[in-house]
Formats: C-alpha cells, sequence, structure tokens
C-alpha cells in the first residue's frame, strides 16, 4: 500500500515537535497546545493538529479526549515494553545480517557512530542512535522483523532521552555499539548478537526498576 505524502507545514510541524521532544525542551507530561504550537511555529492550528495526530500514532504524545495531547510519560513499565519487544528479536535480527551481510555492508554503522561523536543535542544523537541500529539489523532478511523494530525506534528515542536528561550514559552506550560492530566486523555474529542484548539489558537495569 502506497504511503500517504504528508503536507510540507504539517512535516515543517512534525520535526519541529518532534525535535523539541527528543532533546527534552517539551518534557514528558507536558501539554501540547494546538493554538500554543501554532503561534510559536507560525501556521493555523490544522498542521499542528495533524502533526500531533503522527506523533501519538509513533508513541511519542498521548492524546485525551478530554485533557488534549502531550508528551508521553516516560516510566519503568514503557521502558520495558520497548526494550523486551527490542531484546526478544533484535539480537536474532542482527545475528542473522550479520550471517548475510559482506563487510562493505557496515559502512553506515560505522558513520552513524561518528555522527553520534559529532551531534550538537540529544535529539541528533538519538537520530545516529537509531540510525547505527537499523543499519545492524537492516540485513536479517525478514521484512517483518525490521518493520517491528522500526515502530519502536522513536519510543526508544523518547526512553533514552528521558534517560539521559538525568544520567547522562551515551559514551558508555558508544562504547558497547563499537564492540559490537568490531565483533561482526570479525566474523562472530553470535558474540555480536550477546553483546548487543547485554547492551539493551544493562541499559534498562541502571535506569528502570523491575516491573
Amino acid at each position: 500500500m502506497p504511503s500517504v505524502a504528508v503536507p510540507s507545514r504539517t512535516e515543517a510541524v512534525l520535526d519541529a515537535v518532534k525535535h523539541a521532544i527528543l532533546t527534552g525542551r517539551l518534557t514528558p507530561g507536558q501539554p501540547l497546545i494546538e493554538t500554543e504550537l501554532a503561534a510559536q511555529l507560525g501556521v493555523s492550528k490544522t498542521p499542528v493538529r495533524e502533526a500531533l495526530k503522527t506523533l501519538a500514532g509513533a508513541g511519542l504524545v498521548t492524546m485525551s479526549p478530554y485533557k488534549g495531547a502531550s508528551v508521553r510519560m516516560v516510566d519503568d513499565a514503557l521502558a520495558h515494553s520497548v526494550y523486551d519487544i527490542r531484546i526478544l528479536i533484535e539480537p536474532e535480527a542482527v545475528r542473522r545480517s550479520a550471517a548475510r551481510c559482506e563487510a562493505a555492508s557496515w559502512e553506515s554503522a560505522d558513520a552513524a557512530l561518528d555522527a553520534a561523536d559529532r551531534a550538537a543535542d540529544r535529539a541528533d544523537r538519538q537520530q545516529a542512535n537509531r540510525e547505527f541500529h537499523r543499519a545492524l539489523y537492516l540485513g536479517c532478511g525478514n521484512d517483518l522483523m525490521i518493520g517491528i523494530l522500526d515502530g519502536l525506534r522513536d519510543q526508544t528515542a523518547l526512553v533514552s532521552t528521558a534517560v539521559w536528561t538525568r544520567n547522562a550514559s551515551w559514551e558508555q552506550e558508544a562504547a558497547e555499539h563499537r564492540a559490537i560492530l568490531e565483533a561482526i566486523r570479525a566474523g562472530r555474529g553470535d558474540l555480536a548478537a550477546t553483546l548487543l542484548e547485554e547492551h539493551i539489558r544493562a541499559f534498562v537495569d541502571r535506569n528502570f526498576s523491575q516491573v
């Protein structure tokens, strides 16, 4: 089914609000008032309303018929829900990618690590991290796996942003990323999958209570 084109004005609002959420400028639980956002961004309420609907679909915004829209709260339950699914699927996807792909296929992962090092803010770093993880699982050969993991990317970024606001752990995570990529390049797909699972589990264990 072909994707529906998003009007350029709505897309601009979408990008602006998403960037504000992923830099922490709009904080979890903060109300997103259409008239205020429209005035700040110099648009009518219509593209704001459409952008908020899209962000709700991506899991970054919650919509209430009584309270309106707000930035999604990040709690232990959300973190475990998102990361449990990643633990179940992503290591296996990376193992399959490592078995199928040539060494040149990992250049985009390496470029994403460099982009994360150069990132100007949390949103840029989140984007680079998402591109790194996607580069690792993209070659798994299973479109459903890829679709599920792609669908979790924004919610993963929301959780990470909330964590980085109180615990700037991205340097540790970057070192773990490089170890995973080194294992893949060494032809050790099983080790890479194990390191990835440990990487995901460690992030949750450091920052969220058990549920």
